[in-house]
């Protein structure tokens, strides 16, 4: 938004953010089309360009402009320029789904401000005293189109752009104020620890320097090397020389959003000025019991635009951090939509924390930043935290599923409301129910290509249900409905992705039929969506193999790679792995006293808390029934399927500072407590961690297997071997969290004894220990803790 002493303002967002007012009202939204939008916006462009010899599409245009002491750089991007009658018209075109009769001259005074800004750039700048602006409609489901043109001389467009930025004069005011006070702090901000750790210095150095120079760093550094304050205190120190405008960290958890909040406020005690903003999702900020975006149903809602200018500038002149707290506080005093403030005040702050969802999901991402021409390269910085995390999230967040169930209920629910409905949905179940019966006896059907007769189906549904939506007030507030909506057209925006590394997946299960759009491949999108930013960082304690995540996170042999060593003393580690015990699923019965015995020996060691990990809740049973049944003096829990929050809190919170008499969890190995949980000190002092963590063989981990086999001969490793592996690094990783932590590891499984496997162990892994039996666990743990 700001660079130096000028005010970058794009010519969208300057008149959105003055023109707006009203309702926040989604009982009548033009659902996101964008994909739809685009190609349409494509093809009357093409149209247009066999009508207009000189038509040109997608035109860049800018200027510098001062006023009041203010300098500015008025950015955008005209639809169409053409001439006409000897007369040059700028070409604004707009995509809906409102019928064309309802759309008159006076329809938006945001459209003709945005085609009146453009205008006036374009005849500045060429000499024209006088300009054409042409507003073109065109409704995405009659393909009809409709055109409105003006015109205004030079003078009159002028005036029209200095009355917009005079009316922003006070917010570019406080950018540049803010700018100099902030930049001025980081100028003399000190790391805010006596020294750095061991690989600390190296990953900052690295962090900088990829801001400094562009492109993407894929950085292993294991627990303990303080990765937040890492990224975080160099990327903040480039914001200062001007080498980024906003930082973007973002988490798969809300523990490590925890951990950046924390990072900047042990940097702002030490005189750090900066703006950050913690985005928490809608559901949960929402104030109303039911997200309900009706001025009918929410107050907040009614009247949110007449207000929200000025509670932004309230919230930004008062506030440097915003976490769901204080943005919460500020929407009730200023009666707005809380997480419509958050989104705004996002433009304001210097640093969001939040989901990745926000950048990489394709129906999600924040279009305020990486909307209109999302390919374009910004000078955003993306820190992103336990990347691992992102292989499997980018897969789901590309992805797409439907179910004939929800169909059928809706089948049934909503007869005779609509005959067109009905009739679709009849369609679209007995496409369903043929579907089924080509799946035969191994009820699933693969395929590379697009189920071309659903699509159609489905962008009927959806041209009814648009319908129905404006007339019936009703069906605007039935959840059902809605949902069943945003479920075809989640599908049919991820269709407009499908390309090779997409199949087709349909699987029949008694009465119910899924019909998914799988991506197997995520690095092409991923490379995309970091084609939005300047430069960006990834990093993880269970990065490895290093080359794998690279490769799948749209990286390229051009990004570079850091492996970082562990900054704990590798003797506080007793590491030992039982590599003579099979745990494969047709041995897993016969090993299940063997398993139980070895805890047990490692728990007898010494007191304290442990964890054991399984790669599956019935294995983990068996052996929790065998553990009590011989061990019922032991303290011992077992994780359930589900748990809810306060539960897995009081879960958590069973692991007491040193305990009189141990405490030993069975939990699932890539759960919700394998990862992302710090048990400090005496909190947990061992875990046992039984199998190698391989994904349960199924359909779609065997068709991300063959795609790998074809494209690189790695298939097992990629859709197996690493994934299983990496779950195991983060449960070990839970054992030391600091430099005074000690404890131990037991690995069971023969396959630790492997070559395949061993290479994957990280360097700090160098000095584990092969045992036999539980006598050489004895004497291996007698010796450690003595």
């Amino acid at each position: 938004m700001e660079q130096g002493n000028l005010v970058k303002l794009p010519v969208r967002q300057l008149v959105e953010f003055i023109l707006r007012s009203g309702d926040i009202d989604s009982r009548y939204v033009e659902k996101d089309r964008m994909y739809e939008g685009a190609k349409a916006h494509r093809r009357i462009q093409r149209e247009k360009k066999k009508i207009f010899e000189d038509y040109q599409s997608e035109v860049v245009l800018s200027m510098e402009l001062e006023d009041s002491g203010i300098s500015y750089l008025l950015e955008g991007r005209a639809d169409g320029i053409f001439t006409e009658n000897g007369k040059t018209v700028i070409d604004e075109i707009k995509t809906t789904v409102l019928p064309l009769d309802a759309i008159e001259e006076d329809f938006s005074d945001a459209h003709w401000a945005q085609a009146k800004c453009y205008a006036y750039l374009y005849a500045a700048q060429n000499g024209l005293k006088e300009i054409s602006v042409q507003l073109t409609y065109f409704n995405l489901d009659t393909q009809e189109m409709k055109n409105f043109i003006q015109s205004f001389s030079l003078g009159e467009l002028k005036v029209f752009l200095m009355q917009l930025i005079r009316s922003y004069s006070k917010w570019a005011r406080f950018t540049l104020e803010w700018q100099a006070l902030r930049n001025e702090t980081i100028r003399q901000l000190q790391f805010p620890f006596p020294e750095y750790r061991k690989g600390q210095r190296r990953l900052a150095v690295g962090t900088y320097r990829t801001i400094d120079r562009g492109g993407k760093l894929f950085a292993q550094a294991p627990t303990g090397t303080g990765k937040t304050i890492s990224t975080l205190f160099p990327a903040v120190k480039a914001m200062g020389e001007g080498k980024t405008s906003k930082l973007f960290y973002l988490t798969a958890k809300t523990i490590t959003r925890q951990a950046a909040e924390e990072a900047f406020q042990k940097m702002r005690a030490g005189n750090l000025r900066i703006k950050t903003l913690t985005l928490t999702a809608k559901e949960k900020i929402c104030f109303c019991e039911t997200p309900n975006c009706n001025p009918e149903y929410c107050e907040y809602a009614k009247g949110h635009y007449d207000r929200i200018n000025d509670a932004i500038l309230d919230a930004i002149t008062n506030c440097d951090e915003f976490t769901r707290s204080t943005v919460e506080e500020c929407a009730r005093k200023n009666r707005v939509c809380p997480f419509e403030l958050s989104l705004d005040i996002s433009l304001w702050v210097d640093c969001v924390i939040c989901d990745y969802n926000y950048v990489f999901d394709p129906r999600a991402y924040l279009r305020r930043f990486f909307g209109e021409n999302s390919g374009e390269k910004t000078d955003y910085v993306f820190l992103v935290d336990e990347a691992h995390n992102l292989v499997d999230r980018s897969r789901e967040m590309f992805s797409a599923e439907l179910y004939k169930t929800h169909f059928y209920q809706a089948k049934k629910e909503y007869k005779g409301r609509s005959r067109t409905l009905s009739r679709v949905l009849n369609q679209i179940n007995q496409f369903l129910i043929e579907t089924r019966k080509n799946c035969g006896e191994a009820g699933t059907i693969t395929s590379t290509n697009l189920p071309e007769e659903l699509l159609k189906l489905l962008t009927k549904f959806s041209s009814v249900c648009e319908q129905l939506l404006k007339e019936d007030r009703a069906l605007r507030e039935d959840r059902d409905f809605l949902r069943l909506y945003f479920e075809a057209q989640n599908f049919l925006s991820l269709a407009d992705l499908y390309d090779e590394r997409y199949v087709t997946l349909i699987e029949s299960h008694a009465n119910e039929v899924i019909v998914k759009l799988f991506c197997l491949d995520p690095s092409y999108l991923l490379g995309e969506a970091f084609r939005r930013c300047g430069s960006s960082v990834l990093f993880s304690a269970t990065f490895a193999p290093l080359d794998y995540f690279r490769d799948l996170l749209g990286g390229g042999a051009e990004d570079w790679m850091l492996t970082i060593d562990s900054p704990f003393d590798q003797s506080n580690l007793c590491l030992m792995a039982a590599d003579r015990i099979s745990t494969k699923y047709r041995y897993r019965e016969q090993s299940v006293g063997k398993i139980a015995e070895l805890i047990h020996t490692v728990v007898s060691a010494k007191t304290g808390n442990y964890i054991v990990y399984f790669p599956s809740y019935q294995y983990m049973h068996s052996v929790f029934q065998t553990f009590q049944a011989n061990w019922p003096e032991i303290s011992a829990v077992e994780q359930q399927s589900v748990m809810s929050e306060p539960r897995r809190e009081e879960f958590l919170a069973s692991f007491q500072e040193e305990p009189e008499q141990s405490y030993l969890a069975f939990c699932v190995l890539g759960g919700v407590f394998s990862e992302g949980i710090d048990l400090k000190g005496s909190r947990l002092i061992g875990t046992i961690i039984v199998s190698v963590g391989l994904p349960q063989l199924n359909v779609q981990q065997n068709l991300i297997r063959d795609y790998f086999d074809q494209k690189n001969g790695m298939g097992f490793e990629y859709a197996y071997q690493y994934p299983g592996m990496n779950k195991v690094l983060q449960a070990a990783g839970r054992v030391i969290r600091s430099e005074t932590d000690r404890g131990v590891v037991l690995l069971v499984d023969e396959r630790f004894g492997r070559r395949d496997y061993k290479r994957l162990f990280p360097k700090h892994w160098s000095h584990c220990l092969s045992v036999k039996n539980g006598d050489d666990i004895q004497k291996i743990l007698s010796d450690f803790w003595n």
